[in-house]
């Protein structure tokens, strides 16, 4: 690995594709939410926005 890369290009690569397939899963789960709202769907959707959040924040 190259010195002067902070990350791994294939972790970056890996984080770039979690957060394009978060953002529809997001908004497919807060629909199921409100149509047919669960504990479990709630949850669901609370880890999903957390772990989005997160990856965009560089927290992750």
């Amino acid at each position: 690995m190259n010195p002067r890369w902070k990350y791994n290009p294939i972790y970056l690569r890996f984080k770039y594709a979690c957060k394009q397939v978060l953002l529809p899963l997001i908004i497919f789960q807060f629909v199921r939410c409100l149509i047919l709202p669960s504990t479990f769907d709630v949850i669901i959707l609370g880890l999903f926005a957390i772990t989005y959040v997160a990856i965009s924040l560089d927290w992750i």
